[in-house]
């Protein structure tokens, strides 16, 4: 925590005044993998790593936008029609801004200090964070208190419009709702969602690869494109859809042949893990934890093979840990091409687990992993600066 305990005195060395202080947490998504922006459903928990944002009001309309992680620093005028996004880092805290603003809140101008402790590219969302983070910061300092839901899709908003990141609802919403030692159950078309609680029997253990390919955003967007148009052939013979959420297995049997062979297998695992999701929460709701890992494992090899967003260093790191003592599931999480894993493992077998599979992925690949232990925390908030020197 110390070096989180001198955000405050940072800011002040920065710029010569006191801040209130936001924090957002990344999430890790148990199950429901690529189904948010079809509508579906998905299981995230939110995570104990957090983006902070340090915010003290300017006399003037500009944000100056720093950061502990990046040695830039970005300047825009409120009022300016002419912003730009820079292909930057920074591009997630001006993107909400000017959601903001469009959304009617009477922003000020505004200096911030980043600071993130969630890995980039490690599928745990550090986008979604730092941008929950930023909207509670200036909403927080124009005197405003949004609804959480809407909150989340002025995030989402920015993401896909001024990123250019086509993502669904789902890591701003866990980031802005989760609850300590839940798992939540969201519905991405309706936002309805429930909490289920994690027995205290099992840990979820997030298994970072240390690797992110390249095509990662681009096959992202491709996938999305895969699904509209899967969507687009079956409305011509399901009349009143909108998206794969609305087709059943039996439908998509039924009229496999509208499609082609790569939209089919795409079709094919959102309308399957829709399925498993819905089945999971039933069984984490029972407390039947090994009914919830067998779906964990159907969802991995449904990724692998159908929506093919899997890579040989996220297999091997499933592989070694289904070869473990105490593994109830296991599978790639977050949006593919490297990333990270989510395993839940028995409590009792956890800190065996954790060092078998570090040494057996060193072994494998000579490349070092990041795994954690992981509890679900509460959503984003406000930290009293009493609490960052507690």
């Amino acid at each position: 925590m110390s070096n989180l305990n001198s955000i405050a005195e940072r800011f002040r060395e920065r710029f010569a005044a006191t801040p209130r202080v936001y924090r957002a947490p990344g999430r890790v998504n148990l199950i429901g993998e690529h189904t948010d922006y079809n509508e579906g459903f998905v299981m995230p928990v939110a995570v104990g790593l957090h983006c902070w944002v340090a915010i003290s009001p300017r006399e003037d309309d500009k944000l100056v936008i720093c950061s502990d992680n990046f040695p830039d620093t970005a300047e825009v005028q409120l009022d300016s029609p002419e912003i730009r996004p820079r292909k930057s880092w920074s591009d997630y805290p001006v993107g909400v801004a000017l959601q903001l603003k469009n959304a009617g809140l009477p922003l000020r101008g505004a200096n911030l200090l980043v600071h993130g402790e969630i890995p980039m590219g490690a599928g745990l969302s550090s986008s979604a964070a730092i941008e929950v983070a930023t909207a509670l910061a200036l909403a927080g300092q124009a005197g405003q208190s949004p609804d959480r839901a809407q909150l989340a899709r002025l995030c989402q908003r920015a993401e896909n419009e001024f990123v250019g990141a086509r993502c669904g609802i789902m890591d701003q919403f866990i980031s802005l709702h989760g609850r300590k030692n839940h798992a939540l159950l969201l519905d991405c078309r309706s936002l309805q969602h429930e909490f289920a609680k994690i027995p205290e029997s099992v840990r979820l253990v997030v298994c970072n690869t240390m690797v992110k390919h390249e095509l990662a955003s681009s096959e992202y967007n491709r996938r999305r494109a895969e699904c509209e148009e899967a969507v687009r052939r079956l409305a011509g013979v399901i009349p009143g859809i909108r998206s794969l959420r609305d087709v059943t297995i039996a439908q998509l049997e039924r009229h496999r042949g509208s499609l082609s062979e790569v939209t089919a297998k795409r079709a094919e695992h959102v309308v399957t893990e829709n399925a498993r999701v819905l089945d999971a929460a039933e069984a984490l709701g029972a407390a039947d934890i090994e009914r919830f890992g067998k779906r964990m494992a159907e969802s991995h090899r449904s990724l692998r093979d159908l929506y093919e967003v899997s890579c040989k260093e996220l297999d091997l790191m499933v592989d070694l840990a289904n070869a473990e003592k105490g593994i109830h599931g296991a599978r790639m999480t977050g949006g593919g091409f490297g990333g990270s894993t989510i395993n839940l493992v028995k409590t009792d077998f956890a800190a065996q687990f954790v060092e078998n599979v570090s040494r057996g992925y060193e072994k494998e690949t000579g490349i070092v992993p990041r795994i954690d232990i992981v509890t679900p925390v509460e959503g984003a908030a406000e930290v009293a600066l009493s609490e960052l020197h507690g």
